[in-house]
């Protein structure tokens, strides 16, 4: 039933007669519906994509479509072969598929816009692979934007200020650069969230963008780093969801992570090119109940980014990002922020991650492919008892790693593809992941290394 203010299509024509006539016409085809729904004053648009993926891992490593780039399994310790990459693990999943919601209206000579994003890689039920396969539904994104001639309001849950872009400085999915990986973790080296924060964004020119934004914070140490025996553990992020950003319970956080971001974006011909630099502030506290005083630290860091279009259809892509005390941003790869020293002060951890491709569209096929690295400094120091290390990087550590690579080989065909209809995609990728720790047990290789292969359908909405 259609209330007031909603528009639709007109009624389909009545059903042609059936009676057997020589002169009979074939019958009307029903009149083209519009794209958007038309509630109130406000454009709705509903969209996204079912995807059924099919991935295969030289290694068992009990992750889902997400890869865990930190602790994927060696070959063999000194107790001989291990079992989990002599096993490997073949998995088929429909929960990238997602949905989205898009409103936008003007409201006293202003844009406004809605959006939200949900995907089914939520909660799991425990039958999950057994029977019902009931993947739970999960926002990525909700968050409305606000614009007045060349500034720009947004609030709610967006990616990252830190994401690379493709085009200005955007909250919109296909403006930001994440790879074109079918991995829901992306390419390894990423810096990116999706976090609630705050963003001003300011349009200087058609090619000149800059803003600040601020964003939810996490005191971030990961799995990998050995805290002090007496050293309250819930003041720190220790990364329960297995090396993974953020955990369910926050962290006691000084203030917001705070990120300023200008971006370029000239044209030449038919050619686009985008080049980004962004910075970040981040404050850290722990509290020590034996001295009734508290310890802070400040981290800090930056990137610089460019996608490039040489020639049309042609794009070279380079991500830089450096950080200390910012490694929370290197998604999946249990970077820490930092380490905490016996007196419960905090030491900072360097690190810095890169990611180096080329894409590639002809008519209706993209190849892509791509090198992405993360390296972290070790930062160690010993306990109260002046024997017992602690820190990052500690000897016979096998999750610490000093490094991380990956290569990535892709290919998108899409078959066909009308808004009015939607498309159909095959996309296809191969990863080879490798992990270096700074020490490992005597009898166990230097390095743990993976293969993977994602095969995927995807059925655009229209």
């Amino acid at each position: 039933m259609l209330t007031a203010g909603m528009a639709w299509a007109a009624d389909p024509p009545a059903a042609a007669d059936k009676t057997d006539k020589a002169d009979q016409q074939p019958a009307a085809a029903p009149p083209t519906s519009p794209l958007s729904i038309h509630i109130g004053d406000s454009d709705f648009t509903i969209g996204g994509f079912m995807d059924m993926t099919t991935i295969t891992r030289s290694s068992t490593t009990g992750n889902g479509l997400g890869t865990n780039f930190s602790n994927f399994p060696f070959s063999s310790s000194a107790a001989g072969p291990n079992v989990a990459t002599g096993l490997p693990e073949t998995r088929f999943s429909a929960q990238n598929s997602r949905i989205t919601l898009q409103a936008t209206s003007k409201v006293h000579g202003a844009n406004l816009k809605g959006y939200l994003e949900a995907d089914f890689l939520g909660n799991t039920a425990q039958n999950l692979n057994i029977t019902s396969n009931s993947d739970g539904l999960r926002m990525r994104l909700y968050w409305v934007q606000y614009q007045q001639g060349k500034f720009e309001f947004l609030a709610g849950q967006s990616w990252s200020f830190l994401v690379p872009g493709r085009n200005g400085i955007s909250p919109m999915p296909g403006d930001l650069f994440y790879s074109q990986d079918i991995d829901t973790n992306y390419q390894m080296g990423l810096v990116w969230q999706r976090v609630p924060g705050f963003r001003f964004i300011a349009h200087a020119t058609d090619t000149v963008t800059m803003g600040v934004a601020i964003e939810n914070p996490q005191q971030y140490v990961g799995g990998a780093v050995v805290l002090p025996k007496a050293f309250p553990v819930g003041e720190v992020d220790t990364g329960s969801g297995g090396g993974a950003v953020g955990s369910a319970s926050p962290t006691p956080n000084s203030y917001p992570d705070v990120s300023f971001k200008i971006a370029l974006d000239p044209k030449t011909g038919k050619t686009h090119q985008h080049i980004d630099a962004a910075g970040f502030v981040r404050g850290f506290k722990t509290y020590n109940s034996a001295t009734d005083s508290t310890s802070g630290a400040t981290g800090y860091g930056g990137s610089v980014n460019a996608v490039l279009e040489p020639v049309p259809n042609f794009r070279l892509m380079a991500t830089n990002y450096f950080s200390k005390g910012g490694g929370r941003y290197i998604g999946n790869a249990g970077v820490p922020d930092f380490i905490v020293n016996p007196d419960f002060s905090m030491s900072l951890v360097q690190s810095w991650s890169g990611i180096y491709g080329t894409e590639i569209t002809a008519k209706n096929t993209m190849v892509y492919g791509y090198y992405s690295l993360t390296r972290i400094d070790q930062n160690t120091a010993l306990d109260a008892d002046g024997k017992t290390p602690i820190g990052y990087g500690i000897v016979g550590s096998t999750a610490a790693n000093n490094k991380i690579d990956e290569y990535t080989g892709g290919l998108v065909q899409t078959f066909f593809r009308d808004p009015k209809i939607g498309g159909m995609q095959l996309m296809l990728q191969y990863s080879y992941l490798k992990r270096t720790p700074f020490s490992v047990p005597a009898g166990t290789p230097s390095d743990a290394n993976m293969h993977m292969f994602y095969v995927n359908v995807r059925y655009i909405l229209p």
